[in-house]
């Protein structure tokens, strides 16, 4: 029950969300003045390139060959139907699974790693410094920055970075350093927040550096829109229309964007983000204008936060420990265009192993937070009787955090 594309069908273009958004997206403001940023602000941080994508409102927009050779290496990704997990459930629903665990680095992170390593490169820059929660998005970028020649400089969480020992030797054995965040404070936690303040000191300091950001930013969600893409084709070829829901974890929306963005303009698709508990921005969180870090760096974004000095307790799915949202995911939830729900950790890990010993794949833990809403919504349509098609994306594989399924198995995961 895999649907497959070939590497022809891989999309050539990313979908962009901005012309089908409820209303245009506030913009930015520069952390000094509190005016709307401009190109020439966001200069010294990104390539021109990125920062075009990141107004755009074009529809589409054309992925560069030298992207898509890199992309060919492990996509389209399969569809996958979790009849199994759905026997088990007793459910009529459907459940069906893009499988971004395929990639080098494990998750989906290389989709917008790839493409921003490359413009970089193409301006002339010679080394990325970024952040990162559970080291996916790190791996990711040091995985595409070795694939284009650039340097590559991870500050990861430090409870990540103690956690998830592994993680940080995969972003070295792709030629990655990486040190614990936050940089000036060994005995604090982190968060991704204080990550991106060091990493945006680190750029902003050096000529020969850029920032890289793995998640909330326009051009990112954009760049994750091939996920959404080929799910729609390969929906068709199992014999289905359109989803009832679209779900996704989120931390800061990438993963959720890149596999629900295409159906915004899907009348009757519902769309559905899922969050912890224990950092709720979604779902506990102030719309407004809040720094993207603990800082106050970067530009102000309009978005959810639990304000940028929160620090999250650290749970195990440290890619969703962000304080704020993305701005297009913030906005379709405030417009009541996309749904949002928390869960526990438990109840994720829960999930998690009932996928696991029914699917036979190790979710990673911020994957198992849209497996538990996809059981939950399976299981609401087995209460009622109804059939529905359930779309979930499987970002990536846990196969780096078992120790966290370690905690759960022998009682020691705090909820």
């Amino acid at each position: 029950m895999r649907w497959t594309l070939s590497p022809d069908d891989l999309p050539t273009a990313w979908f962009n969300v901005a012309p089908y958004m409820p209303g245009p997206l506030e913009p930015p403001l520069h952390p000094g003045t509190r005016e709307p940023v401009g190109p020439d602000d966001l200069a010294p941080l990104f390539p021109m390139a990125l920062i075009s994508q990141e107004m755009s409102t074009t529809p589409t927009i054309d992925i560069p060959g030298p992207v898509l050779d890199v992309l060919r290496l492990w996509r389209p990704t399969p569809l996958v139907r979790a009849t199994r997990l759905e026997e088990t459930l007793g459910t009529p629903a459907r459940i069906y699974y893009k499988d971004e665990s395929v990639s080098p680095a494990g998750s989906h992170k290389p989709n917008t790693a790839v493409p921003q390593a490359y413009y970089n490169k193409a301006e002339g820059i010679e080394r990325l410094a970024t952040e990162t929660g559970a080291g996916q998005w790190g791996s990711a970028l040091s995985f595409a920055s070795s694939v284009f020649g650039l340097e590559c400089m991870v500050y990861m969480v430090r409870a990540s970075y103690e956690q998830k020992p592994y993680r940080r030797i995969l972003m070295e054995t792709w030629g990655g350093r990486v040190v614990p965040s936050p940089v000036d404070d060994p005995d604090h936690p982190g968060s991704l927040g204080s990550a991106i303040s060091d990493a945006v000191r680190d750029a902003a300091g050096r000529k020969d550096s850029h920032y890289s950001l793995g998640s909330v930013l326009n051009h990112v969600l954009l760049h994750q829109t091939v996920i959404g893409l080929e799910a729609k084709q390969q929906l068709q070829l199992a014999g289905e229309r359109l989803p009832d829901v679209v779900i996704g974890s989120c931390g800061g929306g990438s993963n959720l964007g890149g596999i629900s963005l295409p159906f915004v303009p899907d009348e009757g698709v519902r769309l559905l983000a899922v969050e912890p508990a224990s950092c709720p921005t979604l779902t506990g969180g102030r719309f407004e204008y809040d720094f993207g870090d603990t800082a106050g760096l970067t530009p102000l974004l309009p978005m959810y936060t639990l304000g940028h000095d929160f620090v999250p307790p650290p749970i195990h799915a440290g890619g969703l420990r962000y304080h704020g949202d993305s701005p297009i995911i913030s906005a379709l939830v405030k417009a009541g265009r996309m749904e949002a729900v928390a869960y526990p950790q438990s109840k994720v890990f829960e999930a998690g192993l009932q996928f696991a010993r029914t699917q036979g794949s190790v979710p990673a833990p911020e994957t198992a937070h849209a497996i538990r809403a996809a059981i939950d919504e399976a299981l609401a349509a087995k209460e009622r009787g109804e059939e529905r098609v359930i779309l979930f994306n499987y970002s990536g594989h846990g196969l780096l955090d078992l120790s966290a399924y370690d905690d759960f198995l022998h009682g020691r995961l705090e909820s």
